[in-house]
This record gives C-alpha cells, structure tokens and sequence, in this order.
C-alpha cells in the first residue's frame, strides 16, 4: 500500500475519537439514575463507544485495501498499454486415454486434441479477417498458407511440407480496431523431428510484403519478467511454458508504412506461425501478449 493510501485511511478511524464519545454518554445519563443504575448504564455507553471506534477503523482499513491502484497489486494490473481483452482460455478434451502434450507419458508431444480447438480465439473488438482462408472446419490448405510468404520462396517451401511429414493446417485470422492484422497458424506434423526441420519460421524467411526481417529485442526482457509467478506481466494469463518461442519483427516503417512482425512457436509435433501487420507498426504489448497465450493454449 502506497504512503498515500495510508493516509487516506488515517481520517476515517477518527472518525468517532474514544475522548469525543465519552461525554457524549454522560450528557445522556438521567439526573435521577440510581447510582446502581448508571454504572450498568456507563458499562453500555462505554460498550458502545467501542464498537463505534473499532467500527470506524475497520471501515477505514477496509477503505485503505480497495482503494490502492491495481498497477500495486500483483496480478491486479489495469494499466492502458495497449493488451487486448481475449475471453477465457479453454483446452479442449482429450480423448479417452489419450497423454497430455508435455506428460511425463509422452516424450514426443504428440497433440491428440482437435488442432482447432487449440487455436488462439480473436479478442474483444476484433473482426474476421479474410486473409486466413479456411474451409468449414478450419483448415488452410498448403497454397493457402503460403501466401504469407513471397512469391519466390513459396516452391522451395511447398516441397519440404510435402516431404517433411505435414499433417495438417488449421487458421485463424482477425482485424482490430487500430487496423492490427492478425493471422494465426497451426501446423501439424508427424512427429517433433518433422516440425525441427520446418523452415518457414526463422528471421531469414522472407513473408509477403516483409523481406527483411530481425530479431525482436524486446522479448527478452518479456521471457525474464514471465520466468516466475511472482514477475509475471499480469493480463498475460501466466508464465510462458517450455516451448520453443521466437520472435521477428521488421525494421522499424518509415512515413506510416506498413509493419510485420512474426512469431514462431514450436512445441512438440506443432508449428504455430503468428503474424501481424499494422500501418505505423504493430504494437509490441497485444503482439506479445498474442504469442504467449497461444503459446500456454499448446502446452
């Protein structure tokens, strides 16, 4: 608590002083008590006066635990920098029998659950974005995934996904107020060996519209501070699990040109791509915040 929420607390417990309510009580004792009678009456008032006291501090003590900003409290944060409001993260069911991605019964990591249901869903404000172009069921097809990357690299690429043990793609796109494009992918393969050699996720990858790409600084720092539950960033949901996470950005646009940035997140036999684009540039916090929930969604 802060040395100005203390104080504040300090004018509601004396509010009724102990020296103040004394007399008050003996203004109100009858001229014509019995002397019996009026150390029963004082025993009350004094009773009274008590509770009155004690009443006030604890409204005050109670008043000096709510009103301390939550930026104080940890876990409790509220401050405006820009973190979208997604809606509560749910696994879906395994089926019966079926080892959890990271269990100590499946050194592989092999994801049994619906690879839909493990996609990111969009948050609060957002709109689809038809940039993902899915069937009914969610799933991108092999050309469609690789029109984020230029044209030049999309063979090379197609090739090694053939050949690379794919499974499936499932995607999912959304469009922000502020214009902040957001394509999230999932790419399944046949076992954790396969998605090692996947090379559509490095800083040398050239996407559409993003030839040059490096690596993003900031998230360093992000790693450090999710490393433990007393450091987590709060609205992150949580620390970030044991997968392979990295993330890209591109330089820095000049005259409100267009941004991406890249994130690349590999856990067990899965591949997530997230990318976002935004004019002027794409904000670090809700980029951030997007990578590290998709991420806790896969573990």
């Amino acid at each position: 608590m802060t040395e100005q929420n203390t104080a504040e607390t300090v004018p509601a417990a004396e509010a009724v002083p102990v020296a103040e309510a004394v007399p008050v009580a003996e203004a109100a004792v009858p001229a014509a008590a019995k002397p019996k009678d009026r150390r029963k009456l004082f025993a009350a008032l004094r009773w009274t006066a008590a509770v009155l006291v004690f009443a006030a501090v604890g409204t005050g003590v109670t008043y000096g635990i709510a009103r301390p900003e939550r930026t104080d409290i940890p876990g409790l944060s509220t401050r405006d920098d820009g973190r979208w409001t997604y809606p509560a993260l749910a696994k879906p069911a395994l089926p019966a029998g079926a080892p959890l991605p990271e269990g100590p019964d499946n050194k592989a990591g092999t994801h049994y659950a619906p690879l839909t249901g493990l996609l990111l869903p969009a948050p609060e404000g957002a709109r689809p974005d038809d940039g993902v172009r899915t069937d009914k069921d969610g799933a991108v097809s092999v050309d469609a995934f690789l029109e984020e990357y230029a044209p030049d690299g999309r063979a090379k690429l197609k090739e090694g996904l053939e050949y690379e043990g794919l499974r499936q793609i499932v995607g999912r796109g959304w469009t922000m107020p502020d214009g902040t494009r957001t394509h999230v992918y999932l790419l399944r393969f046949h076992a954790e060996g396969f998605v090692d050699a996947f090379r559509g996720c490095t800083v040398n990858m050239q996407l559409a519209g993003a030839p040059v790409l490096e690596t993003d600084l900031s998230w360093k720092d992000v790693k450090t501070k999710q490393s433990s539950p007393e450091r987590r960033i709060a609205g992150y949901a949580g620390g970030l699990s044991g997968n392979h996470v990295n993330l890209y950005r591109e330089p820095e646009p000049a005259g409100g040109e267009e941004q991406t940035r890249l994130g690349c997140l590999q856990a067990g036999d899965v591949q997530g791509v997230i990318i976002q684009t935004r004019k002027s540039g794409v904000a670090t916090v809700p980029f951030h915040q997007t990578v590290i929930l998709q991420s806790q969604l896969l573990s």
